[in-house]
């Protein structure tokens, strides 16, 4: 869906409409003479914000994997010395 911008005049007299609206998954640009000021958008579910930042954190995990981004690192000698 696109982001349709509406006045702040019309966001604050028709509130309830356009929460109905973005409950359905529409986004709004609030703008005060023709400057956008505020974005009225849905929130994620908290499972669907885990789900992403337990994606996000896997692929981090994934490219640091390939890469060979701390190869020959004795994480064992690291705890001794108090460094990880």
């Amino acid at each position: 869906m696109t982001i349709q911008t509406i006045g702040a005049y019309e966001a604050k007299t028709h509130l309830p409409q356009f929460l109905r609206q973005v409950q359905a998954g529409q986004s709004f640009d609030i703008s005060v003479r023709g400057v956008t000021v505020a974005r009225l958008t849905p929130v994620e579910a908290p499972d669907q914000q885990r789900a992403k930042a337990v994606a996000k954190m896997r692929a981090f995990s994934e490219q640091q994997n390939t890469s060979g981004a701390g190869a020959g690192l004795d994480l064992t000698a690291l705890i001794r010395e108090g460094r990880a």
